[in-house]
């Protein structure tokens, strides 16, 4: 967040969805009030009763606004952490503008202390600006997927627009005006912009450079490339038609490349559109409909309770970042005069329950945040989906199919820190080059890999060939 100018920052460092570190901290939640959608796209099939998937367009209720009220106010109240209220689904909510819009009336009425978010397709944005900015809403995401209209063919079979169903070029082109039009006044009110991009190999991959460049050069403030999700099981057309999906590589690749020109968002879950809780963790089955009937919500008295707990979490973020920005000793640096062996870069494998420290078993993480770190600085590159290698006592030490997926989920990363890993995945990780360590368990994530790294270093572990040193050196 450090790069970005004073007013956007002070919005969005502390917004789960927006902000890598606050995500370890504040939670947020979907509510699917919006079913239907104007437009068909190749990697989507809206579903429901689908509670083992995660991924957009999924839900297992559908909702009206009132429900909808109902359940933002307990899950606030049961969950104080809990700052953000999404519309994202199972549609596109500006295709369903009364039940949108009567759901955030409601919500700016009786839960003022909930920032309300949604995202769109754009195709209906420029109709809906004036009464997204009434609502108060000063963040928007709008997926675009590309700027040129014979690109936008192959991923969008058809909008439905003024009433009848265009395919093709044309649908493509009329989606692509609209939600640059709507970028545009969007930012001209002073509203954030957040654009999601999915990564399609060979359709738009490196046409997403170029997207990059004009929604930011339009005011977008974040760019967020996704990978592709096209599993046959899902139903979607990509998945029937055995579309690959990008590797972790090549997607933190193109992140890499679209970064020259964009703030990159690399923490993105690509939640359902129910979710509920911190990112990486869905909690909805704790607040269906039935459960909520059952719950006496106060919510006056939870507003006080909220707010301790968001003021006791932003001195908390408040402090890391100043402990962050201040300059630290280190007696045990080398003078000025001395030489410095050169060090590479590694990528470093965490299993979190959240919190910003280790604090999850390896065996039950569904994904691991990967951070690469070198001599000086580290960044957050993302985070590796996986199914769980041990799913209780029947189960554990079962997975060699579920290791190997881990494995593979894994490329590129050579440590792995986890709070504990077992005696038969430590040896298979290790064969396959990574290194397991479970020695810093509940340590801060960013004090634990920069102390692997040091210790590496200093174990002569990441010493450059004499070719790349020379060359870092000159």
């Amino acid at each position: 967040m450090s790069h970005l100018p004073d007013h956007i920052r002070s919005k969005v460092q502390d917004h789960p969805c927006y902000s890598e570190e606050a995500h370890h901290y504040f939670a947020r939640m979907h509510v699917a009030v919006a079913p239907a959608c104007n437009i068909q796209c190749n990697y989507c099939n809206r579903k429901y009763d689908c509670s083992n998937e995660s991924r957009p367009g999924v839900v297992s209720e559908l909702m009206t606004p009132d429900q909808a009220v109902k359940k933002t106010l307990a899950v606030a109240a049961a969950i104080p952490q809990m700052t953000v209220l999404g519309i994202a689904g199972p549609g596109d909510p500006l295709a369903n503008p009364e039940r949108t819009f009567e759901t955030f009336r409601q919500l700016s009425e009786q839960a003022p202390d909930i920032k309300l978010c949604v995202s769109t397709n754009g195709l209906s944005l420029p109709d809906c600006v004036d009464e997204l900015a009434k609502h108060n809403i000063d963040h928007v995401t709008i997926t675009i997927n590309c700027v040129d209209p014979e690109i936008g063919a192959k991923i969008y079979p058809w909008i439905f627009w003024e009433n009848k169903r265009i395919r093709g070029v044309e649908g493509a082109k009329i989606l692509i005006e609209q939600q640059q039009k709507g970028l545009e006044m969007l930012t001209s009110r002073g509203i954030l912009v957040k654009v999601n991009s999915v990564m399609i190999p060979g359709v738009n991959d490196q046409h997403l450079k170029e997207v990059s460049k004009i929604v930011k050069a339009k005011g977008a403030f974040l760019h967020n490339v996704m990978p592709l999700i096209a599993e046959a099981e899902h139903g979607t057309y990509y998945g029937i038609m055995g579309q690959p999906e990008p590797t972790p590589l090549e997607l933190q690749a193109l992140q890499d490349d679209c970064s020259g020109d964009m703030s990159m968002m690399r923490h993105c879950r690509q939640c359902r559109a129910d979710a509920v809780g911190l990112l990486g963790e869905d909690r909805g089955d704790e607040f269906t409909l039935d459960k909520i009937d059952e719950m006496e919500v106060d919510y006056a008295t939870a507003m006080v309770e909220r707010a301790k707990v968001h003021e006791a979490i932003t001195t908390e973020l408040e402090m890391k970042r100043a402990l962050k920005a201040a300059p630290k000793f280190n007696p045990d640096a080398p003078l000025e005069d001395e030489a410095v062996p050169a060090t590479r870069n590694i990528r470093i494998a965490i299993a979190t329950k959240g919190g910003g420290v280790i604090n999850e078993h390896f065996g039950h993480a569904h994904e691991f945040l990967v951070y690469e770190i070198g001599p000086k600085e580290h960044r957050f590159l993302g985070h590796r989906k996986c199914t769980p290698y041990c799913m209780g006592d029947e189960s554990c030490g079962d997975g060699e199919t579920v290791l190997g997926g881990i494995i593979r989920s894994l490329e590129g990363v050579e440590v792995l820190l986890a709070s504990k890993i077992g005696f038969e995945p430590w040896a298979d990780l290790e064969k396959a080059g990574i290194q397991p360590n479970g020695e810093h368990a509940m340590e801060p994530i960013e004090d634990a890999i920069r102390a692997v790294y040091d210790e590496m270093a200093a174990a002569g572990k990441l010493a450059l060939p004499r070719a790349d040193s020379a060359a870092q050196a000159a």
